[in-house]
């Protein structure tokens, strides 16, 4: 956005006076749309509350706002208006009254529209409009510019807001209620209810607090009936103002009522501080200044394991160059750059214009929220007023970092399940406290900014039918190896296992299941040799079966493809589902091959714990201080997030998909 002289944030407001059922609005700027509002069905005076930012490149534009209503087959044009940017004034925001009209129409009135408007300047290099003519930018300049740009993308705190309950919500509708968050470019979506007076949702999601942050944070309720009848029931719009007045590392408890008649909901807010972001020079990395480096060491140390539980460690990146990169111009060139993305934490290195072998030599450093996070590195090309053009990426689990070990990695497509043009240079370098590392794995994993929803395929559902094929097929094979002892097929094997089962039941104590699992782990870790099982076998599998699926369900009758349309809603259902049942299953089989060393070690720490607690403390204790412990969580945390460890830590490990996406088969690709 450096390059961009000026930028007009809108924020809708409210009051149309015609009458129509499902309005929303279109901002356009020479004949292309920029941004549209949502829908607002069924309402006489409809209001968005909505507001955004968008990049200007001349004085003398004009924005064009056109209102439409919303219609299945065509929609109905219902009047424009215009904003002309010389017009407004610098850095002051001001409301603006728009008299809709349409050349068209028999209409005398065809209502107005209400937003608030402010134009700033952004870059301080950029053509004031009484200057003329374009100066060229010198070397101070360039710099100024990138500095800048760095500095609007680092944060200096994470607003935690949790989302604990509704109160006195109508219970007179049928369907689901949910909650949307918007800060900016950061959205999150709460999982969906059904409508009841209170419904406890028990969930927290994080917000970056950035240097430049003008934009608030915007809250909504909405209620879904069937597939496209959405109602919101309030939005609650928080200021700078308002949470900057939040105390540091401490709770705050809010009560916000909704729409008259719609109930209130109940939120915590937090804002803790956080120092570990930076972009610098390739001559001046954190870990390699003494001082800095030392304190890091020490901040993660085992020692200091009891301080400061939330930050789990530090990660530093060395961008150096990208070579042989796909060419988008008409030149044969391209103009790279690179998004680096961590969780939820994103940051970006500056374009180089007209080359396929950008170097960047830039140094970028994270605070690490969970160790099982994978770091993910995405090219781009630059394409000025369009999205910007997908040139590759690599994902980069932090638990497979080699320490100061340079490497180059081949770029991957965009669903990383194959190769892209070009390769990127980097050193990574990652510090984290194992104590506390360990603690985080069995906390709820945080929760993704809102993505796009996923629609029907069909190789998917073919893939996720192999996957739970696969391991049901292992349980059959099981049952039945059991079965065949219960029948005396081999009179040995039956004799065996009879003996087994007599002394195992006579000497049975429960303290021996861990045990058991416990050398089930190492029996597998003793058979896991490099090379001996690479998780490219699993890839071949899975995409042989599911083309010859794939190729089935084509070729089947039309009649049946016409259903699956019909019901394409219950499909992605089942699809996810069965994505779901297939993860499980191979998360705990990779639990016991040690895929993830750190995630075996920590299971058998938990379980050798386990062993010495039900050897040492008899069952009946263990249950009594478990009934307690449930009883009173509520008394004494009564704001507690609700999890299940056991599942939280399963989702920590990754499924033979994720393996094979993140490359966590043991295969050298660093390059010194």
């Amino acid at each position: 956005l450096s390059s961009t002289p000026l930028f007009l944030h809108t924020n809708e407001g409210m009051g149309l006076a015609f009458i129509f059922h499902d309005p929303y609005v279109k901002f356009k700027l020479e004949g292309k749309t920029f941004y549209k509002s949502k829908v607002v069905h069924k309402n006489l005076n409809p209001k968005w509350s909505e507001s955004f930012s968008f990049p200007l490149q001349d004085w003398e534009q004009v924005v064009d706002v056109r209102v439409y209503d919303k219609d299945r087959t065509t929609d109905e044009f219902m009047g424009s208006s215009t904003i002309v940017i010389k017009n407004l004034e610098l850095d002051k925001t001001s409301e603006m009254v728009l008299s809709l009209e349409d050349p068209s129409s028999l209409e005398d009135d065809m209502g107005v529209i209400v937003i608030d408007t402010c134009l700033t300047f952004r870059d301080a290099t950029i053509k004031r409009p009484n200057q003329k003519g374009d100066q060229p930018q010198d070397k101070d300049q360039t710099q100024d510019s990138a500095e800048a740009t760095n500095m609007s993308q680092l944060w200096s705190g994470v607003f935690g807001i949790t989302l604990l309950e509704g109160q006195d919500m109508p219970e007179y509708s049928q369907g689901d209620i949910y909650v949307r968050y918007r800060l900016g470019e950061q959205k999150y979506k709460s999982k969906n209810l059904r409508i009841q007076a209170n419904p406890r949702w028990r969930e927290k999601f994080d917000f970056n607090k950035y240097e430049n942050w003008l934009e608030p944070l915007n809250v909504e309720v909405f209620v879904k009936r069937g597939r496209k009848s959405e109602e919101s029931w309030g939005m609650l719009v928080w200021f700078e103002v308002d949470l900057s007045k939040l105390p540091v590392n401490t709770q705050q408890l809010y009560t916000q009522a909704l729409d008259p008649g719609k109930g209130r909901l109940i939120l915590l807010a937090t804002f803790n501080p956080c120092s570990d972001v930076s972009i610098s020079d390739i001559n001046k990395p954190p870990l390699e200044q003494p001082d800095e480096r030392d304190q890091i060491l020490e901040k993660y140390s085992l020692k200091n394991s009891h301080k400061g539980v939330r930050e789990v460690g530090f990660l530093q990146v060395k961008v150096f160059n990208a070579t042989d990169l796909t060419s988008t111009d008409l030149n044969g060139k391209s103009d790279p750059f690179c998004v680096l993305e961590l969780g939820n934490s994103r940051l970006q290195t500056h374009t180089i214009y007209k080359t396929l072998n950008p170097e960047w030599n830039k140094v970028f450093t994270f605070p690490v929220k969970d160790i099982h996070d994978v770091l993910e590195l995405k090219v781009f090309d630059e394409d000025g007023d369009k999205a910007p053009d997908f040139l590759g990426r690599v994902a980069i689990p932090l638990l497979s970092v080699q320490n100061g070990q340079p490497v180059t990695r081949g770029l991957k497509n965009e669903n990383l399940r194959g190769p892209a043009k070009g390769t990127i240079s980097l050193v990574m370098e990652v510090h984290y406290n194992p104590v506390r590392a360990g603690i985080k794995t069995f906390k709820p994993k945080e929760e993704k900014f809102m993505e796009v929803n996923r629609k029907f395929s069909k190789k998917v559902l073919a893939q996720n039918i192999y996957r739970v094929r696969k391991i049901t097929l292992a349980v059959l094979h099981t049952l039945q190896y059991i079965k065949s002892c219960f029948q005396w097929e081999s009179t040995q094997r039956s004799i065996i296992a009879f003996l087994t089962f007599m002394v195992m039941v006579w000497t049975w104590e429960l303290f021996m299941m861990p045990i058991f699992l416990l050398l089930l782990i190492g029996w597998n870790y003793f058979q896991v040799t490099p090379g001996r099982v690479s998780s490219n076998q699993d890839l071949v599998s899975v995409s042989s079966y599911c083309t010859v699926l794939y190729t089935e369900l084509e070729s089947g009758k039309k009649g049946l493809m016409e259903k699956i349309h019909m019901v394409q809603e219950i499909i992605i259902t089942v699809q996810n589902i069965l994505d779901e049942i297939a993860c499980i299953g191979e998360r705990v089989k990779n639990t016991f091959n040690w895929s993830v060393p750190f995630l075996s070690c920590l299971a058998c720490l938990v379980l050798f714990v386990a062993t010495a607690a039900l050897y040492y403390i008899p069952l009946r204790y263990i249950i009594f201080i478990w009934g307690i412990n449930k009883f009173t969580k509520k008394l004494r945390n009564p704001y507690a997030i609700d999890n299940n460890e056991i599942l939280d830590f399963i989702k920590r490990v990754p499924s033979d998909v994720q393996k094979v996406r993140v490359q966590f088969s043991i295969q050298t690709e660093g390059i010194p």
